[in-house]
């Protein structure tokens, strides 16, 4: 499975249990923290944990685990490190005030509405 690939399967299961404005981002060209970064918010602070929790699960079921996480016992923004995918799950206030689209605006966003469509 290739990074693109495996950035698209974190982006599905996030809109699986409901992320809102799920974003994926090649930074590999500009970075060399990670290839990808997958951004997605969520409606409650409980909401922004069972989106890291599934995301953990469904990579998990197809053999990936997450090497690091952060921000877990927040309310606010949860990372899940998978090397060369970087997860991002924020609430709504975190992911306006942090901007992370802003500050890798020199990466090339991924087009994935195909694989958001229900």
């Amino acid at each position: 499975m290739t990074t693109l690939e495996q950035a698209k399967e974190i982006a599905k299961a996030l809109n699986g249990k409901k992320a809102v404005n799920i974003k994926v981002i090649k930074i590999e060209d500009v970075s060399i923290l990670s290839d990808y970064f997958v951004i997605a918010t969520g409606t409650s602070s409980t909401h922004v944990k069972a989106l890291a929790d599934e995301v953990e699960y469904q990579l998990n079921e197809i053999g990936y685990s997450v090497s690091h996480v952060e921000g877990y016992r927040s309310n606010s923004w949860i990372l899940l490190d998978f090397v060369d995918v970087i997860v991002h799950v924020f609430s709504d206030e975190a992911r306006e005030y942090y901007d992370l689209e802003r500050l890798w605006k020199d990466g090339e966003e991924v087009d994935i509405s195909a694989i958001l469509k229900d």
